[in-house]
C-alpha cells in the first residue's frame, strides 16, 4: 500500500487559499456532516473542545471519505501525545502556544522517527501505517506529515521570525484571541496594538517562505487577513454556526434577537 497523501499539505505548497471550519462538537457524526458542506479543511480541536484520543480517531474516520482535509490541534506540546495523534492517522497537526525556535525544533523532532527525531515506532499497532500495510512508512512518513505551529502570545510574536524559519515547520497559525489577552486587551483582537502585532507576524512568516493561517469567523476580518497574505483561514466555528442558525430560526416565531454574532474570542 502506498503512503496516504496529505491533500492539505499539497494545497499549501501550491499556494491556493483554503477556507476552514473549526470543529468543536467532539463527535464523528457532527464532523461528518460538516465535511459534506464544502470547507477545504476542518480543525478537529483537541485543545478547547471536549475531545479525547478516541473521539479524535472517530472524527478522522468519519471525514476520511470526503474532500475536507482534517487538521488536528493537540492540547499541548507533549511528544507522547503527538506520537499518539500521529499513530491514529493525523497527518496535519496544529500545536498551540509556540514561543521559541527551540520549542518549534522540538516539535519537529517529535513528528519524526530516529535518527531525525524521537517518534516511537508502533508498527502493526497503528492506523497511520494501515496496520503495517504501508510500504516504507518509517522512512517516508515525514513526506506527508504537516506541522503547523501556533504563534499566539507576545513572546511568540517577538520570536516569530526564528520560529517560522525553523526547518520542518510547514506553516504558522496566528491566534488572535490568546494574543489579545496576552497583550492586555482581552476579548478585543481588533485592538490596534493587537492588529499591528498580527500584521508584523504575517509579514515575518511570509518572509520566511511559510504559509500563514488564522482564525477569523467574521467575514470582514477574514477578507482583510487574506489580503494581508493569510493562505489558510478558519472562517467558521461549527458550534457558533449552530447557535446562530438556531437563534435566527426561533426569532422568526417568537421575536427577540435575530441571531448571534460570530465568535471572535475562540
Amino acid at each position: 500500500m502506498q503512503l496516504p497523501l496529505n491533500p492539505f499539505k499539497a494545497t499549501l505548497a501550491g499556494g491556493e487559499p483554503q477556507y476552514g471550519l473549526w470543529a468543536g462538537f467532539g463527535t464523528g457524526y457532527a464532523a461528518e456532516i460538516a465535511a459534506t458542506t464544502g470547507f477545504d479543511w476542518m480543525l478537529i480541536d483537541g485543545e478547547h473542545a471536549p475531545n479525547t484520543l478516541p473521539t479524535i480517531l472517530t472524527q478522522l474516520q468519519a471525514v476520511a471519505p470526503y474532500a475536507t482535509a482534517p487538521v488536528v490541534r493537540s492540547v499541548n506540546q507533549d511528544p507522547a501525545l503527538i506520537k499518539q495523534l500521529l499513530d491514529i492517522g493525523a497527518q496535519t497537526l496544529m500545536v498551540p502556544m509556540v514561543e521559541s525556535a527551540e520549542q518549534a525544533a522540538n516539535l519537529v523532532r517529535a513528528m519524526r522517527y530516529p535518527p531525525h527525531g524521537i517518534r516511537g515506532v508502533g508498527g502493526g499497532l497503528v492506523r497511520a501505517t494501515r496496520w503495517d500495510a504501508v510500504d516504507d512508512y518509517l522512512t517516508r512518513a515525514h513526506e506527508e506529515l504537516c506541522l503547523i505551529v501556533q504563534v499566539e502570545s507576545p513572546s511568540g510574536i517577538d520570536n516569530v521570525e526564528v520560529i517560522a524559519a525553523t526547518t520542518g515547520v510547514d506553516a504558522v497559525f496566528i491566534g488572535p484571541a490568546d494574543l489579545s489577552v496576552g497583550m492586555g486587551h482581552p476579548g478585543n483582537p481588533g485592538h490596534p496594538e493587537v492588529q499591528a502585532a498580527i500584521e508584523h507576524a504575517i509579514a515575518a512568516i511570509q518572509a520566511a517562505g511559510k504559509p500563514v493561517g488564522i482564525l477569523a469567523p467574521r467575514e470582514v476580518d477574514a477578507r482583510r487577513y487574506q489580503a494581508l497574505g493569510c493562505q489558510f483561514i478558519a472562517v467558521g466555528i461549527d458550534i457558533s454556526l449552530l447557535r446562530q442558525g438556531a437563534m435566527e430560526t426561533i426569532a422568526r416565531y417568537k421575536g427577540g434577537p435575530s441571531g448571534a454574532s460570530p465568535s471572535t474570542t475562540y
